[in-house]
């Protein structure tokens, strides 16, 4: 719905909508519950990364590269209020950069079905964003001279986000399918 109103809107406009949007991610990504035993915290970033795309489609993926760009450029806005390169290095950059390519797939695989936008959602959110976070987690690791098995990867990056995970899904596919029909 929201994409229709931006065709026919001003480059300007087009680009404060994606700045809109960064800052939604920047504030959900201030809803989190952090765990003792991972360096990557439960946020409510996910959420908006994969509704984002359903509202105003490509103009997503700029959205979410804005909100990388400028929190490496300083702008605290990552989870706990964190910026800079060090976090794109760190153990959760590649989450970061999970966003940024979640958001061009999901831009690419809308559909007004349900079970489409679940599948698609679910393929973004694990694949993808989860797929990126652990391997950069795992080079992270190497960088620190140390050599976590598969299980303690997954049990630090993937396995305690799965629950959440789902819930955002299905709340976000059900936002974004009714928004799609309103078309």
């Amino acid at each position: 719905m929201l994409e229709k109103v931006l065709e026919r809107k001003s480059l300007v406009t087009k680009l404060l909508v994606a700045l809109g949007f960064s800052v939604l991610t920047g504030v959900a990504a201030q809803i989190r519950i952090p765990l003792f035993f991972t360096p990557v915290p439960i946020t409510g970033q996910t959420f908006v990364v994969l509704l984002t795309p359903f509202l105003i489609g490509s103009w997503s993926v700029l959205s979410q590269t804005m909100y990388v760009a400028l929190g490496v450029a300083g702008l605290p806005w990552f989870s706990g209020w964190k910026a800079g390169l060090s976090v794109l290095l760190g153990p959760t950059g590649g989450y970061l950069v999970g966003f940024i390519v979640a958001s061009l797939f999901l831009s690419k695989h809308r559909t007004r079905s349900y079970l489409g936008t679940v599948v698609s959602m679910l393929f973004a959110n694990f694949l993808i964003i989860h797929g990126l976070g652990l391997t950069q987690m795992t080079l992270w690791f190497y960088a620190k001279g140390s050599n976590p098995d598969l299980w303690k990867l997954l049990s630090m990056s993937l396995l305690p986000f799965v629950p959440g995970d789902l819930v955002k899904i299905f709340l976000a596919s059900s936002i974004a399918v009714k928004t799609l029909q309103k078309e």
